[in-house]
């Protein structure tokens, strides 16, 4: 039987592990470090608009036998005008996660379980008004529940939690996959990193952002990047201006050494998909999210 109890330090490595088996079930080859798994239980550095609203948190354990089998990490927002108001008063299940059953260790959902009931229970003692549930690790790409974690939504729906039903698609590109630039474009800053706008005697044509800062510094193996923005002006679309600008950002990210690109839809943007794929973007996962405790 497992024991449910606050996460310690020493608990980190297999913390780690757990996380990581997660998140590399989604995207090839992630490995988020330590230290960036015990600073997302301290704070998240990269939410600089909802993190200043958290004024509680705490990480769950189940541990069974020695081994970390499942494990929860909870924050619950302020209540006073300083929060959005969808988050006011709310506490999330930021992200829950258990061993799938094994043949050795045929347990592992039982622990799931005991993890998500002592987190409920942890969050009716705050007293929130609300409870929503995510999957967000410390990583690019890894939000919401993915498809790849079948275990982790059953437990969820099992706890009563009900789907929003939004979904969103994440594709992966090899930089040195996309394709070769065509025509000359400007670099400035943008909003979401640097920005590449394509123009043609004055009129804009469309821009791509793309964000070098997405694994934060140190958090994870490997160089990432991911597209924060991509906009073809009405009238442009499907004349290879996106994928001119795809092939400008590939091209700064390989001066960068940046290999891996990220892209995200949504499952009716079918043009978009479309495009990805064409220029070299492989689909990873299908990811559901807006999860809400049915109360």
């Amino acid at each position: 039987m497992a024991t449910v109890r606050p996460f310690r330090r020493s608990d980190r490595d297999q913390l780690a592990q757990l996380v990581n088996a997660h998140a590399q079930a989604v995207v090839p080859g992630m490995a988020i470090s330590v230290n960036a798994v015990l600073s997302q239980l301290e704070r998240e550095p990269g939410e600089f608009i909802v993190e200043p609203w958290v004024v509680d948190r705490v990480t769950l354990v189940a541990e069974d036998r020695g081994r970390i089998t499942a494990a929860a990490h909870l924050v619950r927002y302020g209540a006073d005008e300083r929060v959005g108001a969808a988050l006011r008063d709310v506490g999330e299940v930021r992200w829950l996660r258990h061993w799938p059953e094994a043949p050795f260790w045929p347990d592992s959902a039982v622990s799931g379980r005991a993890v998500g009931e002592a987190a409920l229970a942890t969050l009716y003692r705050w007293g929130v008004r609300s409870v929503h549930a995510d999957g967000a690790l410390p990583a690019p790409g890894i939000y919401g529940v993915p498809e790849q974690w079948p275990h982790v939504r059953t437990l969820l729906e099992r706890l009563g939690f009900v789907c929003g039903g939004r979904r969103e698609i994440v594709y992966l590109a090899e930089v040195s996959d996309l394709p070769v630039p065509a025509y000359a474009v400007e670099r400035t800053l943008g909003v979401c990193g640097t920005r590449f706008t394509a123009r043609s005697d004055g009129e804009l044509l469309g821009f791509v952002e793309v964000d070098t800062a997405v694994a934060g510094l140190g958090r994870v193996a490997g160089t990432w990047a991911d597209i924060g923005n991509l906009e073809v002006t009405e009238g442009h679309r499907r004349r290879g201006v996106a994928r001119g600008l795809l092939g400008h950002a590939g091209h700064w990210l390989h001066l960068a050494r940046t290999d891996r690109l990220l892209a995200y839809a949504s499952p009716n943007e079918t043009a978009l998909q479309a495009l990805l794929e064409s220029s070299g973007f492989a689909r990873l996962t299908e990811t559901a999210r807006e999860w809400t405790l049915a109360r």
